[in-house]
Protein backbone atom coordinates (compact mmCIF):
# COMPACT_ATOMS: atom_id res chain seq x y z
CA UNK A 1 0.00 0.00 0.00
CA UNK A 2 2.98 2.29 -0.43
CA UNK A 3 1.83 3.61 -3.82
CA UNK A 4 -1.19 5.48 -2.55
CA UNK A 5 -1.54 9.09 -3.74
CA UNK A 6 -0.12 11.57 -1.26
CA UNK A 7 -3.47 13.24 -0.67
CA UNK A 8 -4.90 9.87 0.34
CA UNK A 9 -2.01 9.01 2.64
CA UNK A 10 -1.65 12.43 4.24
CA UNK A 11 -5.25 13.66 4.31
CA UNK A 12 -7.96 11.14 3.49
CA UNK A 13 -6.83 8.26 5.72
CA UNK A 14 -6.21 10.45 8.81
CA UNK A 15 -9.59 12.14 8.33
CA UNK A 16 -11.39 8.79 8.07
CA UNK A 17 -9.56 7.53 11.16
CA UNK A 18 -10.53 10.71 12.98
CA UNK A 19 -14.15 10.32 11.91
CA UNK A 20 -14.22 6.73 13.19
CA UNK A 21 -12.69 7.81 16.50
CA UNK A 22 -15.30 10.53 16.99
CA UNK A 23 -18.09 8.17 15.93
CA UNK A 24 -17.10 5.61 18.56
CA UNK A 25 -16.70 8.42 21.08
CA UNK A 26 -20.21 9.57 20.23
CA UNK A 27 -21.53 6.10 20.97
CA UNK A 28 -19.82 6.24 24.35
CA UNK A 29 -21.50 9.58 25.07
CA UNK A 30 -24.86 8.14 24.01
CA UNK A 31 -24.30 5.18 26.32
CA UNK A 32 -24.04 7.46 29.36
CA UNK A 33 -27.24 9.24 28.35
CA UNK A 34 -25.94 12.46 26.78
CA UNK A 35 -26.32 14.01 23.35
CA UNK A 36 -23.11 13.48 21.32
CA UNK A 37 -23.85 16.41 18.99
CA UNK A 38 -24.21 18.75 21.94
CA UNK A 39 -21.00 17.33 23.38
CA UNK A 40 -19.18 18.05 20.13
CA UNK A 41 -20.62 21.56 20.06
CA UNK A 42 -19.37 22.19 23.60
CA UNK A 43 -15.89 20.91 22.69
CA UNK A 44 -15.65 23.14 19.62
CA UNK A 45 -17.12 26.23 21.28
CA UNK A 46 -15.02 25.73 24.41
CA UNK A 47 -11.78 25.41 22.48
CA UNK A 48 -12.25 27.60 19.42
CA UNK A 49 -15.37 29.66 20.04
CA UNK A 50 -13.75 32.43 22.07
CA UNK A 51 -10.39 34.13 22.47
CA UNK A 52 -10.20 32.61 25.96
CA UNK A 53 -10.67 29.06 24.70
CA UNK A 54 -8.43 29.60 21.69
CA UNK A 55 -5.66 30.87 23.96
CA UNK A 56 -5.69 27.70 26.00
CA UNK A 57 -6.01 25.51 22.91
CA UNK A 58 -2.94 27.03 21.28
CA UNK A 59 -1.05 26.91 24.58
CA UNK A 60 -1.56 23.14 24.77
CA UNK A 61 -0.84 22.82 21.05
CA UNK A 62 2.51 24.55 21.54
CA UNK A 63 3.63 21.81 23.91
CA UNK A 64 2.44 19.10 21.55
CA UNK A 65 4.14 20.70 18.54
CA UNK A 66 7.55 20.48 20.19
CA UNK A 67 7.12 16.93 21.46
CA UNK A 68 5.48 15.86 18.19
CA UNK A 69 8.39 17.22 16.16
CA UNK A 70 10.78 15.47 18.53
CA UNK A 71 9.13 12.12 17.88
CA UNK A 72 8.84 12.83 14.15
CA UNK A 73 12.56 13.47 13.69
CA UNK A 74 13.39 10.18 15.39
CA UNK A 75 10.74 8.39 13.31
CA UNK A 76 12.48 9.49 10.12
CA UNK A 77 15.57 7.63 11.32
CA UNK A 78 13.39 4.60 12.15
CA UNK A 79 13.69 5.14 15.88
CA UNK A 80 10.92 5.45 18.45
CA UNK A 81 11.93 8.15 20.90
CA UNK A 82 9.44 7.58 23.69
CA UNK A 83 11.54 9.64 26.10
CA UNK A 84 10.06 13.05 25.31
CA UNK A 85 8.67 13.31 28.83
CA UNK A 86 12.06 12.97 30.46
CA UNK A 87 13.81 15.13 27.89
CA UNK A 88 11.24 17.89 28.42
CA UNK A 89 11.68 17.63 32.20
CA UNK A 90 15.43 17.98 31.94
CA UNK A 91 14.98 20.76 29.40
CA UNK A 92 12.88 22.51 32.02
CA UNK A 93 15.79 22.23 34.41
CA UNK A 94 18.01 23.94 31.85
CA UNK A 95 15.43 26.69 31.43
CA UNK A 96 15.09 27.14 35.18
CA UNK A 97 18.82 27.39 35.83
CA UNK A 98 19.13 30.16 33.26
CA UNK A 99 16.12 32.06 34.60
CA UNK A 100 16.86 31.60 38.31
CA UNK A 101 20.50 32.51 38.62
CA UNK A 102 20.98 35.23 36.01
CA UNK A 103 19.46 38.66 36.56
CA UNK A 104 18.21 39.33 33.04
CA UNK A 105 17.54 42.96 32.11
CA UNK A 106 14.94 42.03 29.47
CA UNK A 107 13.15 38.96 28.15
CA UNK A 108 14.55 39.46 24.64
CA UNK A 109 17.98 38.55 25.99
CA UNK A 110 16.79 35.77 28.29
CA UNK A 111 14.61 34.11 25.65
CA UNK A 112 17.31 32.94 23.18
CA UNK A 113 19.63 31.87 26.00
CA UNK A 114 16.83 29.86 27.62
CA UNK A 115 16.02 28.25 24.27
CA UNK A 116 19.63 27.14 23.85
CA UNK A 117 19.82 25.92 27.43
CA UNK A 118 16.58 23.94 27.20
CA UNK A 119 17.60 22.39 23.89
CA UNK A 120 21.07 21.56 25.20
CA UNK A 121 19.76 19.88 28.35
CA UNK A 122 17.12 17.94 26.40
CA UNK A 123 19.67 16.85 23.81
CA UNK A 124 22.13 15.80 26.51
CA UNK A 125 19.46 13.64 28.14
CA UNK A 126 18.75 11.92 24.83
CA UNK A 127 22.45 11.46 24.03
CA UNK A 128 22.96 8.54 26.42
CA UNK A 129 20.14 6.35 25.01
CA UNK A 130 21.29 7.34 21.52
CA UNK A 131 24.86 6.24 22.25
CA UNK A 132 23.67 2.98 23.78
CA UNK A 133 21.58 2.31 20.67
CA UNK A 134 24.36 3.22 18.26
CA UNK A 135 27.24 1.44 20.01
CA UNK A 136 25.67 -1.28 22.15
CA UNK A 137 22.46 -2.05 20.32
CA UNK A 138 20.33 -1.23 23.36
CA UNK A 139 16.78 -0.70 22.15
CA UNK A 140 15.91 2.99 22.09
CA UNK A 141 12.37 2.40 23.36
CA UNK A 142 13.56 0.62 26.50
CA UNK A 143 16.32 3.08 27.34
CA UNK A 144 14.22 6.20 26.75
CA UNK A 145 11.40 4.84 28.91
CA UNK A 146 13.90 4.15 31.68
CA UNK A 147 15.31 7.65 31.32
CA UNK A 148 11.80 9.09 31.77
CA UNK A 149 11.66 7.58 35.24
CA UNK A 150 15.22 8.63 36.02
CA UNK A 151 14.44 12.20 34.95
CA UNK A 152 11.33 12.32 37.12
CA UNK A 153 13.20 11.00 40.17
CA UNK A 154 16.02 13.46 39.59
CA UNK A 155 13.58 16.37 39.30
CA UNK A 156 11.85 15.37 42.54
CA UNK A 157 15.17 15.28 44.36
CA UNK A 158 16.34 18.62 42.97
CA UNK A 159 13.07 20.41 43.70
CA UNK A 160 12.75 18.99 47.21
CA UNK A 161 16.36 19.22 48.35
CA UNK A 162 18.16 21.75 46.14
CA UNK A 163 15.99 24.27 44.30
CA UNK A 164 13.12 24.71 46.76
CA UNK A 165 13.45 27.96 48.73
CA UNK A 166 13.84 27.66 52.49
CA UNK A 167 10.58 27.68 54.41
CA UNK A 168 8.51 26.72 51.38
CA UNK A 169 6.38 23.58 51.49
CA UNK A 170 5.56 23.13 47.79
CA UNK A 171 8.23 21.23 45.80
CA UNK A 172 8.91 23.97 43.28
CA UNK A 173 11.63 26.47 42.58
CA UNK A 174 11.54 30.16 43.40
CA UNK A 175 9.84 32.47 40.93
CA UNK A 176 12.05 33.46 38.02
CA UNK A 177 13.53 36.93 37.84
CA UNK A 178 11.18 39.51 36.32
CA UNK A 179 13.45 40.14 33.36
CA UNK A 180 12.90 36.59 32.10
CA UNK A 181 9.09 36.77 31.97
CA UNK A 182 7.91 36.14 28.42
CA UNK A 183 5.20 38.28 26.83
CA UNK A 184 1.80 36.63 26.82
CA UNK A 185 -0.68 36.74 23.95
CA UNK A 186 -2.39 39.56 25.84
CA UNK A 187 0.84 41.57 25.75
CA UNK A 188 1.58 40.79 22.10
CA UNK A 189 -1.89 41.77 20.91
CA UNK A 190 -1.62 44.88 23.05
CA UNK A 191 1.45 45.98 21.09
CA UNK A 192 -0.80 46.26 18.04
CA UNK A 193 -3.69 47.88 19.87
CA UNK A 194 -5.81 44.71 19.91
CA UNK A 195 -7.51 43.07 22.86
CA UNK A 196 -6.88 39.54 24.10
CA UNK A 197 -7.81 37.98 27.47
CA UNK A 198 -5.15 37.99 30.18
CA UNK A 199 -5.90 34.60 31.70
CA UNK A 200 -4.91 32.19 28.88
CA UNK A 201 -1.24 31.16 29.24
CA UNK A 202 -0.60 31.43 25.49
CA UNK A 203 2.68 33.25 24.98
CA UNK A 204 5.34 34.04 22.41
CA UNK A 205 6.60 30.44 22.52
CA UNK A 206 3.79 29.54 20.11
CA UNK A 207 5.59 31.56 17.43
CA UNK A 208 8.78 29.68 18.29
CA UNK A 209 6.90 26.40 17.77
CA UNK A 210 5.69 27.53 14.35
CA UNK A 211 9.24 28.51 13.44
CA UNK A 212 10.46 25.11 14.65
CA UNK A 213 8.02 23.41 12.25
CA UNK A 214 9.48 25.34 9.34
CA UNK A 215 13.09 24.72 10.38
CA UNK A 216 12.52 20.99 10.84
CA UNK A 217 10.94 20.84 7.40
CA UNK A 218 14.04 22.53 5.99
CA UNK A 219 16.32 20.20 7.93
CA UNK A 220 14.61 16.94 6.96
CA UNK A 221 13.74 17.71 3.33
CA UNK A 222 16.26 20.32 2.23
CA UNK A 223 19.61 19.32 3.75
CA UNK A 224 22.08 16.51 3.10
CA UNK A 225 21.84 15.38 6.70
CA UNK A 226 18.06 15.26 6.49
CA UNK A 227 18.30 13.19 3.33
CA UNK A 228 20.74 10.84 5.06
CA UNK A 229 18.36 10.47 8.01
CA UNK A 230 15.45 9.60 5.71
CA UNK A 231 17.60 7.20 3.70
CA UNK A 232 18.72 5.47 6.88
CA UNK A 233 15.10 5.23 8.00
CA UNK A 234 13.99 3.64 4.75
CA UNK A 235 16.82 1.10 4.60
CA UNK A 236 19.77 0.91 6.94
CA UNK A 237 21.51 -1.61 4.69
CA UNK A 238 21.24 0.62 1.62
CA UNK A 239 22.30 3.67 3.63
CA UNK A 240 25.42 1.91 4.91
CA UNK A 241 26.21 0.75 1.36
CA UNK A 242 25.96 4.40 0.27
CA UNK A 243 28.51 5.41 2.90
CA UNK A 244 26.14 6.78 5.53
CA UNK A 245 27.33 6.23 9.11
CA UNK A 246 24.64 4.63 11.33
CA UNK A 247 26.34 6.02 14.44
CA UNK A 248 26.23 9.56 13.09
CA UNK A 249 22.59 9.31 11.99
CA UNK A 250 21.41 7.85 15.29
CA UNK A 251 23.28 10.43 17.34
CA UNK A 252 22.27 13.45 15.24
CA UNK A 253 18.60 12.49 14.95
CA UNK A 254 18.30 11.75 18.67
CA UNK A 255 20.12 14.93 19.67
CA UNK A 256 17.79 17.00 17.50
CA UNK A 257 14.83 15.04 18.87
CA UNK A 258 15.88 15.55 22.48
CA UNK A 259 16.58 19.22 21.88
CA UNK A 260 13.08 19.77 20.49
CA UNK A 261 11.51 17.97 23.44
CA UNK A 262 13.58 20.08 25.82
CA UNK A 263 12.38 23.27 24.14
CA UNK A 264 8.82 22.40 25.15
CA UNK A 265 9.74 23.59 28.63
CA UNK A 266 10.09 27.16 27.38
CA UNK A 267 6.32 27.25 27.01
CA UNK A 268 5.28 25.61 30.27
CA UNK A 269 8.13 26.57 32.61
CA UNK A 270 9.24 29.98 31.38
CA UNK A 271 6.09 31.11 29.62
CA UNK A 272 3.35 30.00 32.01
CA UNK A 273 4.50 28.92 35.48
CA UNK A 274 7.57 31.20 35.63
CA UNK A 275 9.05 28.65 38.01
CA UNK A 276 10.11 25.02 37.81
CA UNK A 277 7.42 22.53 38.86
CA UNK A 278 7.55 18.76 39.22
CA UNK A 279 4.68 18.20 36.79
CA UNK A 280 5.52 20.86 34.23
CA UNK A 281 5.36 18.42 31.30
CA UNK A 282 1.90 17.01 32.12
CA UNK A 283 2.04 14.12 29.68
CA UNK A 284 2.88 16.24 26.64
CA UNK A 285 5.71 13.88 25.72
CA UNK A 286 3.30 11.01 25.19
CA UNK A 287 0.74 13.15 23.36
CA UNK A 288 3.57 14.13 21.02
CA UNK A 289 3.81 10.49 19.94
CA UNK A 290 0.18 10.59 18.85
CA UNK A 291 0.71 13.94 17.10
CA UNK A 292 3.66 12.54 15.15
CA UNK A 293 1.74 9.41 14.18
CA UNK A 294 -1.33 11.33 13.10
CA UNK A 295 0.75 13.96 11.31
CA UNK A 296 2.72 11.33 9.38
CA UNK A 297 5.94 12.77 10.83
CA UNK A 298 5.58 15.85 8.63
CA UNK A 299 5.89 19.24 10.38
CA UNK A 300 2.63 20.52 8.89
CA UNK A 301 0.85 17.34 9.89
CA UNK A 302 2.34 17.52 13.38
CA UNK A 303 1.17 21.12 13.69
CA UNK A 304 -2.40 20.26 12.69
CA UNK A 305 -2.47 17.19 14.93
CA UNK A 306 -1.12 19.22 17.85
CA UNK A 307 -3.89 21.78 17.39
CA UNK A 308 -6.42 18.94 17.31
CA UNK A 309 -5.14 17.57 20.60
CA UNK A 310 -5.15 21.10 21.98
CA UNK A 311 -8.83 21.28 21.02
CA UNK A 312 -9.47 17.97 22.78
CA UNK A 313 -7.65 19.09 25.92
CA UNK A 314 -9.33 22.48 26.23
CA UNK A 315 -12.69 21.37 24.84
CA UNK A 316 -12.61 18.34 27.11
CA UNK A 317 -12.20 20.56 30.15
CA UNK A 318 -15.21 22.61 29.06
CA UNK A 319 -17.20 19.45 28.36
CA UNK A 320 -16.50 18.13 31.83
CA UNK A 321 -17.83 21.39 33.27
CA UNK A 322 -20.91 21.65 31.04
CA UNK A 323 -21.81 17.94 31.15
CA UNK A 324 -21.25 16.60 34.66
CA UNK A 325 -22.15 13.10 33.47
CA UNK A 326 -19.05 13.17 31.26
CA UNK A 327 -16.24 12.63 33.74
CA UNK A 328 -12.57 13.41 33.25
CA UNK A 329 -12.01 9.72 32.60
CA UNK A 330 -14.48 9.87 29.71
CA UNK A 331 -12.49 12.73 28.19
CA UNK A 332 -9.38 10.58 28.39
CA UNK A 333 -11.30 7.78 26.65
CA UNK A 334 -12.15 10.11 23.76
CA UNK A 335 -8.53 11.21 23.46
CA UNK A 336 -7.40 7.58 23.63
CA UNK A 337 -9.78 6.60 20.84
CA UNK A 338 -8.30 9.29 18.59
CA UNK A 339 -4.82 7.95 19.33
CA UNK A 340 -5.99 4.36 18.82
CA UNK A 341 -7.55 4.94 15.42
CA UNK A 342 -4.86 7.28 14.09
CA UNK A 343 -2.01 5.13 15.37
CA UNK A 344 -2.49 1.49 16.26
CA UNK A 345 -5.51 0.87 14.00
CA UNK A 346 -4.32 2.87 11.02
CA UNK A 347 -4.27 -0.21 8.78
CA UNK A 348 -7.94 -0.75 9.54
CA UNK A 349 -8.58 2.00 7.00
CA UNK A 350 -5.36 1.95 4.98
CA UNK A 351 -5.68 -1.65 3.75
CA UNK A 352 -9.22 -1.45 2.31
CA UNK A 353 -8.56 1.97 0.78
CA UNK A 354 -5.35 0.63 -0.73
CA UNK A 355 -7.27 -2.26 -2.29
CA UNK A 356 -9.82 0.15 -3.74
CA UNK A 357 -7.11 2.24 -5.38
CA UNK A 358 -5.36 -0.88 -6.69
CA UNK A 359 -8.60 -1.97 -8.37
CA UNK A 360 -9.10 1.50 -9.82
CA UNK A 361 -5.56 1.53 -11.20
CA UNK A 362 -6.04 -1.95 -12.66
CA UNK A 363 -9.22 -0.88 -14.47
CA UNK A 364 -7.54 2.24 -15.85
CA UNK A 365 -4.64 0.19 -17.18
Amino acid sequence: MKNLPKWVDLALIPLINLFLAFMISGLVVVYIGENPFRAMQIIINGSLGSAYGLGYTLYYATNFIFTGLAVAVAFHARMFNIGGEGQAMVGGLGTALVCLFIDWPHWTIAFPVAIMSAALFGAAWSAIPAYLQAKRGSHIVITTIMFNFIAYSMMVYLLVHVLKPKGQMAPESAKFVAGSNLPSAHDIFGWFGMAFPKSPPLNITFLLAVLACFLIWLFIWRTRMGYAIRAFGWSETAAVYAGISPFKIIMVSMLVSGGLAGMMSINSVMGEAERLLIDSVQGAGFVGIAAALMGRSHPLGVFLAAVLFGVLYQGGAELEFEMPAVSREMIVVIQALVILFTGALENLVRVPIGKIFMKLNTKQN
